[in-house]
This record gives structure tokens, sequence and C-alpha cells, in this order.
């Protein structure tokens, strides 16, 4: 393992190259930290160079030997910038790109390498809760968008705090879409969109089902899509802290949202929202994912700007594949 001595990196050293060249083949987390902080302080270095090459030179005090020392100051200047206080970033995005397949969180179903998570589009697994919520509309005053990123978030898309989850530990992707399933094919004749296209977004909405809203007693709220209640509501309804996002801005705030008997009659004012609503004319009937994605997303169902993005993910990932193949419900 290579020494955390900054000090004596030095771009020009073949050394120092060579010193990165072989913490890289070590291939361990340990090994790709230090490879990063050297690379991060041998980029800052090269960085103050480009700049001092880009200043007019001259004057009384330029000469060779001033450009030297000036050099030397640079280096030490890098090291410093490179250290302190986290330095300025690049090691730690470096670090988590080398040991991206290497890194393994623990999900209901046991632990699973990153990649395969990221591939999977699991949007309910772990980690620090990330979100965004919708706007209000017309029709339904408003509904909790996704937030996201990535991908690796371990809260649902929709920015509610997460509740005891309905679906049992380890039930998975493939039990969620058991469970919704016939509801979803009912919807889909009603609204001309793909089954598979409502499952996706229910699952993106609740986290593949395990961060479903709870009502005040700890019964299902069977809210799949997280649609607010609004001053026309007059059902039950469940309150909570949500996400909202005003011109790229996030901020917190509770919430009062819809609360159903079944998830039969989720799906089925879902259905109604966007059957009935002019806004999501350009989405009912849709069958291209990407386009029943932003579609949602530009009729105001999300403020989240990766809410589009992540909607399409889950619909042609992986995770969604292998439940339908497995799932027991029959495909419609």
């Amino acid at each position: 393992m290579a020494s955390n001595d900054f000090s004596q990196i030095n771009a020009l050293d073949p050394n120092t190259l060579g010193g990165l060249r072989r913490l890289s083949k070590q291939n361990t987390p340990e090994a790709a930290k230090e490879a990063a902080k050297q690379f991060e302080a041998l980029f800052v270095q090269q960085m103050l160079k480009s700049m001092r090459d880009a200043t007019p030179k001259g004057g009384l005090f330029d000469s060779d030997e001033t450009r030297m020392y000036q050099g030397l100051l640079d280096q030490q200047m890098a090291m410093q910038l490179s250290t302190r206080a986290g330095g300025i970033g690049l090691a730690k995005v470096l670090e988590r790109q080398m040991n991206v397949g290497k890194t393994t969180v623990t999900l209901p179903d046991g632990p699973v390498s990153l990649d395969t998570m990221i591939r999977r589009g699991f949007d309910s697994a772990a980690a620090s809760a990330s979100s965004a919520a919708a706007t209000d509309t017309a029709s339904r005053t408003a509904t909790p968008a996704a937030k996201s990123a990535a991908a690796a978030s371990g809260a649902p898309a929709n920015g509610v705090a997460p509740m005891l989850p309905n679906m049992p530990a380890g039930a998975g992707p493939r039990a969620f879409v058991d469970k919704i399933w016939p509801e979803a094919v009912e919807a889909s004749k009603a609204t001309g969109i793909p089954a598979r296209f409502l499952v996706a977004q229910a699952a993106l909405e609740t986290g593949w089902g395990k961060f479903e809203l709870k009502n005040a007693d700890g019964s299902a709220s069977h809210n799949l899509f997280n649609i607010k209640a609004g001053k026309r509501w007059g059902g039950d309804t469940v309150n909570t802290s949500t996400t909202e996002y005003a011109g790229g801005v996030a901020s917190r705030e509770n919430a009062s949202f819809r609360a159903y008997g079944s998830y039969a009659d989720s799906f089925r004012d879902y259905a109604r929202l966007i059957s009935s609503n002019p806004r999501y004319a350009a989405v009912v009937g849709q069958s291209d994912a990407t386009a029943f994605a932003r579609g949602l997303q530009s009729a105001g169902y999300a403020t989240d700007p990766l809410y589009a993005d992540k909607l399409a993910r889950i619909i042609n990932g992986r995770t969604l594949r292998t439940a339908l193949a497995g799932s027991t419900a029959p495909l419609a």
C-alpha cells in the first residue's frame, strides 16, 4: 500500500504514476481509496500548473528560478487542497466508481451487489431516503412524485417517510406483482395503458409495496400511487410528511393523502384520474414506456426531474421482467 504522504506527489515523477498503477492492481476498497486520493492530488497539481501556464509571463520577478519555486508552492497547495476537509470531492467520486460491483448492501432478501441492485431499479432497500412530491392539479390537487436518485435509495419514490411495510420481509417484487396484477389489468382496460406500466409506477411510488402509506391505526391505506386528498376528496385520508420540489429546491411539508378500502379502489381512482383529466391525454393509451413516463411528468404528475427516467428504467428493467415471468398471475 502506498503512503498517504501527498507532499511527495509530483505529476512529472514516473514513480508516483507507477504507484497509482500498483494500487489499481490490488483491486481492494482500501487500495481504491488510496489511489483515488492520490489521483485527486495529482489532478489539482496539474490544474494549478495549467493555470500558471495560461498566465501572461513577464515582469520584474519573472524568471526560471521563480517559476520553479512557484511550481513547488503549487505542489504543496495541491496536497493541502486534496487532504483538508475532504478535498475537492473528486477522490470520493472516483472511489465510488472503482468500487461499483464490489460493494454490497443488505436488502430484504439478503446481500446483493450494488450493480445488481442498480440493474433491478430496486427503489426500496436501505440507506437514506431521497424523494420528491408532485404539484397540485385541478382534479387531484397533487400527487407526490419520486426523487431519486439512484439510484440506490431505500425510500419510496414519492418522498413519503417510510412506514411499516405491508409486504412481508423478503417478499420481493414477484410477490408485489402477484398481489396487484389483477387490479392492474382492469385499470389497463380502462386507460389503454399496459398493465406492466401501471405496476411499475406503483412499484416506484411505494418501493415495491414496502413503503405503502399506513393509516393512523397501522392499517393499509391501499394508496399505491400516492395521490393526495385535495379539497374535493370526500373519502378517508392519511397524513404524513412529504418532500415537495419548487424550482428545483426541496422542502418538507405535511400533506393529506387519499385512503382506499382496497387496491382495486386505488387502481380505479388512478384510472379515473388519468382518463378524465385532459392534462393526461398523451398518457392514455400510451404503449411506449419512455413516452408514458415522460407524459406523466410533463403533465405535472411529478416534480422530480428524474421521475420519468426512473419509471422508464423500472418498466424496461430486469426486476419487473423477472417478476412477471415468475408471477402466478395470468398475463394479459
